[in-house]
Parts: C-alpha cells; sequence; structure tokens
C-alpha cells in the first residue's frame, strides 16, 4: 500500500480525498496557489507545496510543478481529483514516467474516452446507442451552421474535450448556431486547452441518467447502480440522487451491462462513469444514448457511497495499487435513497449571477452519526468486522458491502471551506455539497428540506432558497424530471419559494414572538427614566404585504385570532429559531433563520426569505403616512451583474442598438456571460475597455 499521497486538486475533493487516505493511514500532501495558501485542504495536509498564482493556468494546471512537489515530497502516488487535469492523458503518462502512480484509469482509457469525439466513435462500434450527430472535424461557423440544418434542430454544441458543463451551447436555430459556436470554442481552448467542436441531436424532455463504475487491474469490473442527475443549470449538475425513481430493475441491468461492456473494450479501470441520455416519454426502458464517459471520480459520487456502502476513493486508491476489488456485480447492493445538492455561490434571485466574496458565516447543518466508526469523507463506515493480520506494508482491504444502515436518516456534508474564507473568482463556485440518505426517496427530500433551512451562509449570494424550493416542487417530488426542469419551472427566473398560509402565519407569530422578546430587554435597560413599560401584547406584523393581527401573551400567541400551538425560544441575538408544533400533525420542527430589519426581522425559511414588518398595534396604522423611497432608473447604463472579465465589447460610443442586442460578454467563474441591452437606444459613452477586471455594479457604458 501507498505510504504518501499528492491531492493534485483543492477545496473539497481533497478535502474529501485526504480523509479517506489518513483513514488509510495514508500520509497526505496538498498542493495549493497564492489564492488557497490558507485554504481548509492545506490546513489538513500534513505536507503542503505552493504551486504558484490564483489562476489555475499558473498553478493546478501546472503538471510539471505538481509531479515536482511529489518527487520533493516523497508522495508515491497523486489523486488528480475532479477538473483540473484529472482526465489529461498525458498527465497520467508523466506520472508513470515519474515512477509514481496515478490513482485513476490508464492513460489509453482515458485518451479513448475522454476526448468526446473518438469515445463516441469507439461506443458506435461496440454497438452502443449514440445520439445522432456530427463527429467530424467543424471547419468555421458556416460549416457549423450546415452541420445543425443537416441535424435538424435543436442541436447541442459541445466543446470535445468538455465537462461540468464548461463549453457547451444549445441552439434551437441557425442565429443560436452563429452566436454560440465561436463562445464554445473559446471555452474549450480556456478551459480544456482544445478548440475542437461537436455537433449532435439534442433530445427534447431527455433525462440525464449515468451509471458507476469501478474495475480493477485484473480485469474485473462492476457497475455500482446509476444516478440521475437531469436537475442542472447551464448544462451545470444542480442535484442528483441515486437511484433514480425513472429507472426500473430491468433497465438498470441494461444500462449497466452496456457501460461496463464499453469500459471493458477501452481496458479501463479504477472509478468511471458512464453518462446517459434518457429518453423519459419512453417507458419501454430501452430509450437510453450514450453521451460520454467520465474518466475520473464524479462531483457527485456521495450518493452512490450512501446507497452502496462504498468508499469509492479508497477502492480508487486501492486499485492503483494493484489490489483486486474483492467483491462481484451480485454483490452490489441498493440500500435506501440519497440526494446531493450543490451549493454554489451564485445569486438565484439575479439570474444565478456568480457572486465571490468573504464567507462571513459559514455553518452548515449538524451531520448525522455514522453507523458505526470509519469509514471517511462522512460516508458508511467499510472497516471489517473480521479480526485479520497484515502485512507492515499492507493494509486491510475494504468490507465491499453496506454496514448495517439502519433507518434513520442521515446528513453529511461534504465542502473545502471554513468560516472567514474567501470564494475566489479563480475556480468553480461550488461551497459544499449536501448530502442526504433515508430509506425512501420521500424521506431523503424532507431530510434535504429540513438540513437546508439549517444551513447558515452570509456572504457572497448563494443557491440555498433555490435548492429548497426544487425540493418542495411538486414535480420534483413525483419524480417527473428533465434536463429542462429549471428552464420550464422558473422560466422568469427564481422569486423566491412560494408560501402558503400555514407558513405565513407561523413566520408572523415568531416575528412578533422575536419582537416581543427585544422589546422586553429594551425596557431592562438601566438609566431609563419613569418606570420601566411593560413590552407590547399586541402587534401588527406584515409579510408580503399581507397584514396580521398578531396577540403575545403568556397563554400563547394567536394570529388573526386562531391560536397556534407553536414552541418558541428565542433571545435577542439569535440567528435562527425552531418551531416546534409546525405543520398539520403539529409533528415537525420549522427551522427560521432570523436577522434584524429596519422595522421588524428577515425570516429565510423554506426556499425564500420574507421580510416581516413588527409594529405595535397602535403604531401600525400611522405606517401608511410613511413616504416610499422610489428606485432610481438605471435602464440607461449597462452594469456589470457579477465580478469578472471583460472578454468582449461589441460596440462603441454613437452606435445605435436594439433592445436584446449582445453587448459585451464577462468571463466570471470560467464560464462566458453575455449581456444584451434591455432597450433600443444610442451608446451615449463607453467606461470600460475589454480586458478590463470589472467590480459587480460596475457602468459598462451608458445610452441615450
Amino acid at each position: 500500500m501507498f505510504k504518501k499521497i499528492l491531492v493534485a486538486n483543492r477545496g473539497e475533493i481533497a478535502c474529501r480525498v485526504m480523509r479517506t487516505a489518513k483513514a488509510m493511514g495514508i500520509k497526505t500532501v496538498a498542493v495549493y496557489s497564492d489564492a488557497d495558501a490558507r485554504a481548509p485542504h492545506v490546513l489538513m495536509a500534513d505536507e503542503s507545496v505552493r504551486l504558484g498564482p490564483a489562476p489555475a493556468a499558473e498553478s493546478y494546471l501546472k503538471a510539471e510543478l505538481i509531479l515536482l512537489a511529489a518527487k520533493e515530497t516523497g508522495a508515491d502516488c497523486i489523486h488528480p481529483g475532479y477538473g483540473f487535469l484529472s482526465e489529461r492523458e498525458s498527465f497520467a503518462l508523466a506520472c508513470a514516467e515519474a515512477g509514481i502512480a496515478f490513482v485513476g484509469p490508464p492513460p489509453n482509457a482515458i485518451a479513448a474516452m475522454g476526448d468526446k469525439i473518438e469515445s463516441k466513435k469507439l461506443a458506435k462500434a461496440a454497438g452502443v446507442n449514440v445520439v445522432p450527430g456530427y463527429l467530424g472535424e467543424i471547419d468555421s461557423t458556416d460549416h457549423a451552421v450546415e452541420i445543425a440544418g443537416g441535424i435538424g434542430y435543436p442541436v447541442m454544441m459541445k466543446a470535445s474535450a468538455g465537462g461540468g458543463g464548461k463549453g457547451m451551447r444549445l441552439a434551437y436555430s441557425e442565429q443560436d448556431v452563429r452566436e454560440g459556436f465561436e463562445a464554445t470554442k473559446r471555452e474549450g481552448l480556456a478551459s480544456f486547452g482544445d478548440d475542437r467542436v461537436f455537433i449532435e441531436k439534442f433530445i427534447e424532455s431527455p433525462r440525464h441518467i449515468e451509471i458507476q463504475l469501478i474495475g480493477d487491474q485484473h480485469g474485473n469490473i462492476v457497475y455500482l447502480n446509476e444516478r440521475e442527475c437531469s436537475i442542472q443549470r447551464r448544462h451545470q449538475k444542480v442535484v442528483e440522487e441515486a437511484p433514480s425513481p425513472f429507472v426500473t430493475p430491468k433497465m438498470r441491468k441494461a444500462m449497466g451491462e452496456q457501460a461496463v461492456a464499453l469500459a471493458q473494450a477501452v481496458g479501463y479501470y479504477s472509478a468511471g462513469t458512464v453518462e446517459l441520455i434518457v429518453s423519459g416519454a419512453d417507458t419501454t426502458g430501452e430509450g437510453f444514448y450514450f453521451l460520454e464517459m467520465n474518466t475520473r471520480l464524479q462531483v457527485e459520487h456521495p450518493v452512490t457511497e450512501e446507497i452502496t456502502g462504498l468508499d469509492l476513493v479508497e477502492l480508487m486508491i486501492r486499485v492503483a495499487a494493484g489490489e483486486p476489488l474483492g467483491f462481484g456485480q451480485d454483490e452490489v447492493k441498493l440500500n435506501g435513497w440519497s440526494i446531493e445538492n450543490r451549493v454554489y455561490a451564485e445569486d438565484p434571485y439575479r439570474g444565478f449571477l456568480p457572486s465571490i466574496g468573504r464567507l462571513v458565516r459559514y455553518n452548515p447543518p449538524e451531520t448525522s452519526p455514522l453507523p458505526q466508526a470509519g469509514g471517511a469523507g462522512g460516508g458508511h463506515a467499510l472497516s471489517s468486522t473480521a479480526t485479520t493480520t497484515f502485512e507492515d506494508d499492507a493494509s486491510p482491504p475494504p468490507n465491499p458491502l453496506p454496514q448495517a444502515g439502519g433507518g434513520e436518516t442521515r446528513v453529511r456534508v461534504d465542502d473545502g471551506v471554513r468560516e472567514g474564507g474567501e470564494v475566489s473568482m479563480f475556480y468553480d463556485p461550488m461551497i459544499a455539497k449536501l448530502i442526504t440518505w433515508a430509506p425512501t426517496r420521500d424521506g431523503a427530500i424532507a431530510a434535504q428540506i429540513a438540513a437546508l433551512d439549517a444551513f447558515e451562509l452570509d456572504g457572497p449570494g448563494n443557491n440555498i432558497d433555490f435548492l429548497s424550493a426544487i425540493m418542495q416542487h411538486p414535480r420534483f417530488q413525483a419524480g417527473e424530471l428533465t434536463t429542462g426542469f429549471i428552464a420550464e419551472e422558473y422560466p422568469e427566473g427564481f422569486h423566491g419559494a412560494p408560501a402558503d398560509a400555514s407558513l405565513l402565519k407561523t413566520l408572523a407569530a415568531v416575528a412578533a414572538f422575536a419582537a416581543t422578546a427585544e422589546a422586553d430587554r429594551a425596557r431592562r435597560i438601566d438609566g431609563q427614566l419613569g418606570r420601566r413599560l411593560r413590552p407590547p401584547a399586541d402587534w401588527s406584523v406584515t409579510i408580503d404585504t399581507i397584514d396580521h393581527a398578531v396577540t403575545v401573551s403568556t397563554e400563547g400567541i394567536a394570529v388573526d385570532g386562531e391560536d397556534l400551538d407553536l414552541a418558541l425560544e428565542y433571545t435577542p441575538g439569535d440567528r435562527m429559531v425552531v418551531a416546534d408544533g409546525y405543520g398539520v400533525d403539529g409533528d415537525e420542527h420549522l427551522t427560521i433563520r432570523i436577522a434584524k430589519a429596519r422595522s421588524g426581522f428577515k425570516l429565510t425559511t423554506r426556499g425564500a426569505s420574507h421580510v416581516a414588518r413588527v409594529l405595535p398595534a397602535r403604531v401600525a396604522p400611522y405606517a401608511a403616512h410613511m413616504l416610499e423611497k422610489v428606485a432610481p432608473d438605471l435602464s440607461k447604463f449597462l452594469i456589470c451583474p457579477m465580478p469578472g472579465l471583460l472578454v468582449r465589447l461589441d460596440v462603441a460610443a454613437g452606435d445605435k442598438v436594439e433592445a436584446g442586442q449582445p453587448l459585451a460578454v464577462v468571463e466570471a467563474m470560467k464560464m462566458e456571460n453575455i449581456l444584451r441591452a434591455e432597450k433600443t437606444g444610442t451608446v451615449k459613452s463607453v467606461a470600460a475597455k475589454t480586458g478590463d477586471s470589472l467590480a459587480v455594479d460596475q457602468v459598462i457604458l451608458e445610452l441615450d
């Protein structure tokens, strides 16, 4: 077994790999850029080595620096994580030449499956269903338009070496192809060093389902069930679950065997994922097509770990060390249901624009205790129950089967950040992964909703409210998913999850209760003139333009004349209130994040923030006479909606523009964002130039 592992990555996946390595007794080495000098993965490692400046191209993508770090620290293996160099054949070859084990598949398999064009050709030759498309070289935008027209719209344009939602554009018309082809090439070149693009038919109403594989160097390879990843935005996965609510046992077997056959054709070993596009309209279970194979560990691997009881990172390390899997396909179990939500630094209330900055507060929900001691990364324990003697240079083999999973709901958080840290503009915006497990899908969803309510994250904008809204959505709960779910259900953007009358009444009660506690503390301050006043008992609480009359007394709380059977506790300064007794049956615990606002409180729960204006009942009638501040008209300005780099400016002073016309392109978090004119006009002045680093809300140009 290896003595020391270098993790050629950052953030949560670096921490995830190190937790398993430490549990296996393997020393760890971290690498870091200047932006990550005090990052958790650096502090967690036994040793750390600086690579270079913050940009990935000058640090994490420098293979020669990573290999040098491995040699200098004596690391005998390298785990690449995901992204960065994880699917670079050249890096795997360089590791082999340096005599350092690469914890991943063989270079030839990376080359065969990592190139999306070549992998489709191989899949087709192997008899695997593939989506109709054009796999040859595309010479120009005009050539792309010709190809797209021949296939039939809509089509998907993809960077050949792409992944993680980068370098992908959906085109419904010739105009979409002309606007998106060059951008797809640029994103492919910037993110993966390869500007080749292929075009394929886009299957409407599709489901994205993938098969997890694990194989060893002795010819054994098995599939570890499926994951559904249909909830996506801009082709970036947001929610994943295992198993899929759509897949039947027969369909699972067919997809799994086809994935294994494809992997065997290229001599694959280690962890890998075969991604499939599935027609949700085809109930026969035969309408699935090969998309691509990711020759690495996936971001969403925890849900597979939760339902199988396997530590995939540990298996990858053991396979790289030459150990056999030790189990066969018939021994792979499927226990319960697991869901993962990706917590991103992006603002869903502003069109999901990337957000950066300091994590002023970071307090994830409490994680559940593991079924038994051991294991790693927040997953199931894998330690063997038998007592065995091993050689000095060996470590005990994993027990490949799930331990007693029990029927208790579990919560797991995989992250690589800490309170006070920075979310940088240089890397992926994912902050954490929230994973839940329960015996049933409904239980896993309920656990997600409760955990998201309890997730404290202040500083950069985040998508926690949006994730909660998805979990509560009737269509999601029914399992009626497609990759177009977000666009279909939120066509006008996200404005918070809808709240029913029962929730609003509960929030009104909480706001009045907190106001009573604040008033009670205020009256106890020493040095006040006159007698101490009793806090008001009657309050007027306005939430979402609805007024509620609330009475707080020693007997309880009444809202609009209705007594609420709630148990509440609040001390001024608390950031969270738990309302016991919530729900139709009064058996739910509603967690509410609470913060003081100008004339009341901001209450956040169940996927939305609600500002509650709280006034004593005798004062409330006078609020109608207060003047409201009118927001300034900013429609004549093109304002940068997120921090980023201005990579293209399409107009100059004096140019006439039409509403919807592209004016500029800003790159943020490795994604290009097209900024369009809100109205027709003439460019009066331009305040920025190509290559400028822009701050959020910075003016780019002004229209007459």
